[in-house]
């Protein structure tokens, strides 16, 4: 299953803790990878797999190694079996990679930055950075990925095809023992074409967001002119198609079929959850591109001296205010950020010696806004770097900070549908 989130991709409920990083995570402006462990990185494009992908994976190869491999080639030994079945799993994600991938290049090339893919229970997914610019832009995205699917099928069904050649005359006759004649590589490229075929294919169902929804909601934004009822249209149909999915799986759940209902049921349910919350994120911007992000920063917060000690820190700011990340300021510009994390780092004993300068996020390695800014850039700005919030700057000059919690709660005054 394919599917690409884009602007604030993180949940709406609950902004975490006040400071510029996740409590868990790497400070501002490091190498970050968010809610899983990065593979590779391919054309500037992280791939990243959550701890989930180890759960399908397993399902692919305990298929392949318990069931269809051992009853296809009753002859091959269980070392040939597991290693042929794991291979095939490792070139099915590939495939979804390749796929994903179409879509962060595509995306690029239309102006939307996406910088990681990540592979989890349901298959892939591209982050991008916001929503594309025009109708066009939306299409070509969605359109390449199915397409790169329908491609590497139909060429892995095409050389499966040529190298079976010699048991293709038991077809007619004994069709269900031309696997027992084929090699280990045309039994690969035979399961494997004919799934990539199968993923274009529900790929191409116009439920958002999978890919056949954005081609849907392409369609429907450059019919209305708006993005916005576009997005409700094809979430609609997104949450119809999840619906049917699930009661499909239930029904196939009393048939019998209990794994592949369940299976059929996670993915509805899947679709119907991230089709109303891709929804929501439109409406979020929707509300927010045309508030500054002066209207709802925080002007009013402490500071703190860089040739302070952490000790003077700790006493009097951290312990005194429910703020978390101080300002760094020095002759009226901000050159840097600490935080109570920055603090865990330092051994106690410690504190009354180590300067604030020695445990700051230096400035610029921090990630900004300015304040005439549409509070939906502070807010993608959020989502894409995983923070909570940003410190709103003008010509080096510290005016505030724009925090996610500040931003969902001025969404949730202004915009009851976001609720809906």
């Amino acid at each position: 299953m394919s599917a690409t989130t884009s602007g604030a991709e993180t949940s709406t409920g609950g902004a975490g803790p006040s400071t510029n990083e996740r409590p868990d995570g790497p400070r501002p402006g490091t190498e970050r990878i968010v809610g899983g462990v990065r593979l590779a990185r391919i054309a500037g494009v992280d791939i990243v797999a959550d701890w989930s992908l180890m759960v399908i994976f397993a399902l692919v190869a305990l298929n392949l190694g318990l069931g269809v491999l051992p009853r296809w080639h009753p002859a091959w030994s269980p070392l040939l079996v597991w290693s042929v079945a794991i291979v095939a799993a490792v070139l099915f994600f590939a495939s979804i990679v390749l796929h994903e991938l179409s879509h962060a290049l595509v995306a690029r090339a239309t102006g939307t930055e996406v910088d990681r893919i990540t592979l989890f229970l349901f298959g892939g997914m591209a982050h991008l950075s916001s929503e594309p610019r025009s109708p066009k832009a939306e299409f070509l995205m969605a359109a390449v990925g199915p397409l790169v699917s329908l491609l590497i099928g139909i060429a892995a069904t095409f050389a499966g095809g040529l190298l079976a050649h010699d048991a293709m005359p038991l077809a007619m006759t004994q069709p269900e023992n031309v696997y027992a004649h084929l090699g280990p590589l045309a039994t690969l490229l035979l399961w494997l074409g004919p799934l990539n075929i199968l993923l274009a294919l529900f790929n191409l169902v116009p439920g958002f967001p999978l890919d056949g929804g954005r081609v849907l909601r392409a369609v429907l934004w450059w019919g209305t002119g708006d993005l916005r009822k576009a997005t409700r249209w094809a979430s609609g149909a997104g949450r119809l198609v999840g619906v049917g999915l699930i009661v499909w799986g239930l029904v196939t759940v009393f048939g019998g079929a209990f794994l592949s209902g369940l299976w059929l049921g996670l993915i509805g349910w899947f679709l119907y959850g991230a089709a109303a919350g891709s929804y929501q994120q439109v409406v979020l911007h929707d509300a927010l591109d045309h508030v500054p992000v002066s209207r709802i920063m925080r002007s009013r917060m402490e500071s703190v001296s860089p040739d302070s000690l952490v000790d003077d820190l700790v006493d009097d700011l951290l312990m005194e205010s429910d703020q978390q990340a101080f300002p760094v300021v020095q002759q009226g510009a901000m050159v840097g950020l600490v935080s109570s994390k920055d603090v865990r780092r330092v051994p106690r004993s410690d504190w009354p010696t180590t300067p604030v300068r020695q445990i700051m996020t230096p400035s610029e390695r921090l990630v900004v806004v300015t304040p005439r800014a549409p509070a939906s850039e502070a807010l993608d700005k959020l989502a894409h770097h995983d923070v909570d919030q940003l410190p709103v700057v003008e010509d080096g000059v510290l005016l505030g900070v724009v925090r996610r919690r500040d931003i969902l709660k001025w969404v949730a005054l202004s915009e009851p549908e976001i609720h809906g």
